[in-house]
């Protein structure tokens, strides 16, 4: 039972550390997104002061562009990480899982070869004394015949 208590537990802080990665993941995604929306609207505010100026005008856009495909990418690589290490921590739990339930079944099994060890002990007590028994009254049966 000791065992059971402990799974039970251990299963649902693993659960909740899983879903505080998938918590971290958005967060990040979050604050990449508001990021590159701010430094893109950066880039826009900076091009709309320069158009004065048709080469400045290309190169602002180029690096707006640049920034966007940048946190795109971090974006991108953050997502891939938080899914890789939320698998990483699923594919623990479950294995932890696997190894207490099958540590549950060793120790029911031992438990159940002992509670059928007492059934045959008692089982064989209860039919000696019904024997003997038997005996005795069939004694008294004869004696009083007599």
């Amino acid at each position: 039972m000791e065992l059971v208590d402990q799974l039970r537990l251990t299963i649902p802080e693993e659960i909740r550390s899983s879903e505080d990665v998938l918590s971290q993941k958005d967060q990040i995604l979050n604050t990449a997104a508001n990021d590159a929306r701010r430094t893109k609207s950066m880039a826009e505010d900076e091009l709309r002061e320069r158009l004065n100026s048709n080469e400045l005008v290309i190169q602002a856009e180029t690096r707006a562009a640049q920034t966007v495909r940048d946190a795109e990418e971090r974006i991108t690589r953050m997502l891939q990480q938080s899914e890789a290490e939320a698998l990483s921590r699923k594919t623990e739990a479950d294995a932890y899982a696997l190894r207490s339930l099958r540590n549950m079944e060793v120790e029911l099994g031992k438990l159940s070869g002992s509670v059928r060890k007492g059934i045959e002990v008692l089982a064989e007590q209860t039919a000696s004394n019904m024997n003997s028994r038997r005996y005795t009254e069939e004694e008294a049966t004869a004696g009083m015949l007599r």
